[in-house]
């Protein structure tokens, strides 16, 4: 399988469920850590290390409202999930392919 660079940083980033529902939220429209944070039922501060997170595995970016720079929104990254995908997609053919190997051999088996 080819090296995907971004993949264990997106792995980290989505293995706990916090971050997780957060993708979810997200999905649906865009949103300050504030909103983020209200919604998961989650300290500022501990949003804020989930935010970071998310960004370094390339899943979330944040833009500044042109009225207020000190204001963060932070939306899902285009193409951020891309390598994840990839991933999967070649993983399941990789099974795929196992399991048929795997069916025609205990079928030959049968009497």
């Amino acid at each position: 399988m080819k090296a995907r660079p971004n993949l264990d940083a997106a792995l980290t980033a989505l293995a706990d469920p916090d971050r997780r529902r957060a993708i979810e939220l997200l999905g649906k429209a865009p949103r300050r850590a504030g909103e983020l944070a209200e919604a998961l039922g989650l300290p500022a501060p501990a949003m804020s290390r989930h935010l970071r997170i998310l960004k370094q595995g390339g899943l979330v970016e944040e833009t500044h409202p042109d009225f207020d720079a000190r204001v963060r929104i932070y939306t899902l990254k285009e193409g951020g999930m891309a390598d994840l995908k990839l991933w999967l997609a070649e993983t399941e053919k990789v099974w795929a392919a196992q399991l048929t190997s795997f069916k025609a051999h205990m079928e030959k088996k049968r009497p």
